[in-house]
């Protein structure tokens, strides 16, 4: 065992609606010795700001509030006051969606203390009864009102933190618009503070005029009769796309998803995207998983942007080009899904030397030309080649007879080699 005798540079304290009351003994002695208090002005305004010099003496450093936008700002702020002992005022936990991982990526998190809070949802679970691990929660804080969308299933319980006191008519709107109206709303206002209250709706009826902007939304999730069924895993009813024909459909795609393989915090690139249903399907695995699209065509590129946000993965990245020229100075993927344009010369090539050792390469054609090029690349790469045949019961007169889709050719390989950790 060792120690490391440097002090922290930063003390980052979770402060909640209850302000100075409401905090550790801890976490008041590192807000008394702190030089500077860094925070939100809501924060800022919840430490004691009396003239007498008794509570002076609790809180004397140097209040700065954070500049906007704040990113950018936060690494020249904190190297401003070095060498001086700095504190921070977060809410709730730091570290549960809150600025704890940012400061800890600027300064490492061994010059970092963080001294946390209740969180909103710790609050909003126990009021409610609700198991916190069994709770979802989606941010709406920075992100777009689309991304709640993965979150809906019947039956689920998810906890919203909201932007302001405006996102529980958009959520409820919301969930009227993705087919969740007769989902039960609840939105806790000011937790843990003496002026906690609460507003119980439905999405469908709700007319609840704007409230305190501090708040949490807790969603009893119920599908409307008749509403279209999602489900969590690869191979979405086709009908959930809007496009022109260009669809990887419903069981190849759940097979090439199956074949892709995502894993927390992988990145694809779906090259000719067509309708987004493999990226899309892709970063609904995991809310980690992250996806870039290169489509040419400018109209289907804009149809992928809105089948991705009605689908909740509105942080999809959509580039209209063509490739392989559209995938310069791309970041490197671990996937690489090649959906059309296999013949486009250089292609293949550059998808195969952008992936590092270890990352996934899946091909699909429906075209003698380009099952040759994937025959090719099997003898010299090796991996998986494999034909989905796909047949539909449709009526036949007065019987019943199998229609045959086009059979799907698919190649899949890892590239040799263990990846870089």
């Amino acid at each position: 065992m060792s120690s490391d005798p440097r002090p922290p540079t930063v003390t980052v304290v979770g402060i909640g609606a209850d302000g100075w009351d409401g905090l550790t003994e801890a976490s008041r002695a590192a807000l008394r010795a702190a030089d500077v208090l860094i925070g939100g002005p809501r924060q800022l305004g919840l430490l004691p700001d009396a003239p007498e010099a008794a509570v002076l003496e609790v809180c004397a450093g140097e209040r700065v509030p954070w500049p906007s936008p704040l990113r950018p700002a936060a690494p020249g702020l904190l190297a401003a006051h070095a060498g001086r002992r700095i504190a921070v005022l977060a809410s709730g936990d730091p570290m549960f969606y809150g600025i704890g991982r940012m400061l800890a990526e600027i300064v490492g998190p061994d010059a970092l203390r963080v001294l946390p809070h209740p969180s909103s949802v710790s609050y909003a679970c126990a009021r409610l009864g609700w198991a916190e691990e069994d709770t979802q929660t989606v941010t709406l804080v920075g992100r777009p009102l689309d991304s709640l969308t993965a979150a809906l299933h019947d039956g689920r319980r998810v906890l919203v933190l909201s932007a302001g006191a405006a996102t529980p008519a958009e959520v409820a709107g919301l969930l009227r618009e993705r087919g969740f109206g007769p989902s039960r709303m609840r939105v806790l206002e000011q937790l843990g503070s003496a002026r906690e209250s609460r507003v119980t709706g439905t999405a469908d009826t709700w007319d609840h005029p704007p409230g305190d902007p501090l708040n949490v939304i807790a969603l009893d999730c119920v599908r409307a009769p008749g509403a279209l069924r999602l489900g969590a895993a690869p191979g979405l009813p086709d009908e959930a796309y809007e496009n022109d024909g260009q669809l990887t459909k419903r069981h190849v795609r759940a097979a090439t998803l199956a074949a892709l393989a995502p894993a927390p915090g992988e990145l694809l690139w779906d090259i000719g995207g067509g309708s987004g249903s493999i990226a899309i399907e892709w970063m609904r695995t995991d809310r980690s998983c992250r996806a870039i699209t290169v489509e040419r065509d400018a109209v289907r590129a804009e149809r992928i942007a809105r089948n991705a946000a009605a689908l909740g993965v509105p942080a999809l990245r959509v580039v209209t080009a063509a490739a392989p020229s559209g995938l310069a100075g791309l970041p490197t993927p671990d996937a690489v899904f090649i959906g059309g344009g296999l013949t486009a010369p250089g292609l293949l090539d550059a998808c195969w030397g952008a992936l590092p050792a270890g990352g996934r390469l899946v091909a699909n054609t429906v075209t003698l030309e380009s099952e040759a090029l994937l025959a090719d690349r099997y003898r010299r790469h090796g991996g998986e080649l494999v034909r989905l045949a796909v047949a539909h019961a449709v009526p036949v007169g007065g019987f019943t007879g199998w229609r045959q889709a086009m059979p799907v050719t698919q190649w899949s390989v890892t590239k040799l080699g263990e990846p870089e950790r």
